[in-house]
């Protein structure tokens, strides 16, 4: 998979608001890795489009488990998204 790839995100692009936003493939993969341990493969994320990608929060949660061992990322990721608010 190329470095350069983007993933869309559930969110509108800075650059134009009626464009999806999109994340760097190395940020991506890094959440879906720690989606993949809490909920299991969904190829759909990364080869299609499923969804339309992940939610920032989402994202965001998988991001912080991922500074975490393996075994804390269910806690990390709750604790992460608990109290979120953003649109």
């Amino acid at each position: 998979m190329s470095e350069s790839r983007v993933f869309p995100i559930q969110a509108r692009a800075r650059s134009h608001p009626s464009k999806r936003a999109s994340v760097p493939g190395p940020v991506y993969l890094a959440g879906y890795e720690v989606y993949c341990h809490l909920w299991g493969e969904q190829k759909a994320l990364i080869e299609g489009d499923c969804r339309g990608g992940f939610g920032v929060g989402e994202l965001m949660g998988f991001l912080y488990a991922k500074g975490f061992p393996r075994e804390e990322w269910r806690k990390r990721f709750d604790e992460a998204i608990t109290g979120l608010d953003i649109e």
